[in-house]
């Protein structure tokens, strides 16, 4: 029991106790904002912007520059999200026809990915690539106090976390996107970066923040079906 103990939790013990603490809140407020999301409750954004905030300053003294800006961009988009969501949810409250009260959020209606998101998905994800490409290629020098006395720069640096990074910022990207604009498809983008992040966490010694990812991945599996329900529930609703 010691031995599995050390093993998830032992690269704590270089931590402060201010850090791991902040770590613990920041997931807590991050678990919070997903569950609240599953709802379509307007109260992720403010919720998940504690979590975002948190894990912007830890993981800039990490020096974990790809999560830190994946966590930088929740933040902008979870203002745009608010905002979206607000708007829609005024929108629906003055409809003739508005979803039935069994639908306590009820007023926030989700939608279902269209071609036209296309074209902002791909070049978000390019741009997201090429971004982060730029920063693990860049670290050197920002290790060095931003100097380049002495960095040695080159993609042969990379190492295979530095790609996977590549790939999970592009999907939690689209994903916070799709969120916003309340597209059903948005959790499987979740899904699949969620479940990604479960052993790259752990190998990066952030065993809660770990553990986050896998309740994470077992919620966006249970939120996709509700909001699948919730598209259905709308659409009797408007033609009934």
């Amino acid at each position: 029991m010691v031995d599995i103990f050390n093993w998830l939790f032992g690269q704590y013990a270089d931590y402060s106790t201010l850090f791991i603490a902040l770590e613990l809140v920041a997931v807590l407020f991050g678990i919070a904002s997903v569950m609240l999301a599953s709802r379509t409750n307007i109260l992720v954004f403010p919720i998940g912007l504690v979590s975002t905030a948190i894990f912007v300053y830890l993981l800039w003294k990490w020096q974990l520059f790809g999560d830190m800006f994946i966590n930088a961009y929740y933040t902008v988009m979870s203002l745009y999200g608010w905002i979206n969501w607000s708007k829609n949810k005024a929108n629906n409250q003055q409809q003739e026809k508005p979803l039935a009260s069994s639908d306590t959020e009820g007023a926030v209606q989700v939608e279902k990915l269209s071609t036209k998101d296309m074209p902002t998905l791909i070049s978000l994800a390019a741009a997201t690539i090429t971004f982060v490409a730029l920063i693990y290629y860049f670290r050197p020098v920002i290790n060095n106090g931003f100097s380049f006395d002495g960095a040695v720069l080159g993609a042969h640096l990379f190492t295979w976390v530095d790609y996977t990074d590549m790939l999970t910022t592009a999907l939690f990207l689209m994903a916070m996107w799709l969120m916003a604009r309340r597209k059903i498809e948005h959790w499987i983008l979740w899904i699949v970066a969620d479940a990604i992040s479960v052993p790259l966490y752990f190998y990066k010694g952030l065993t809660f923040t770990s553990l986050q990812y896998v309740v994470f991945t077992l919620i966006a599996i249970w939120a996709y079906y509700e909001w699948q329900q919730r598209y259905r529930r709308q659409f009797k609703a408007t033609y009934a």
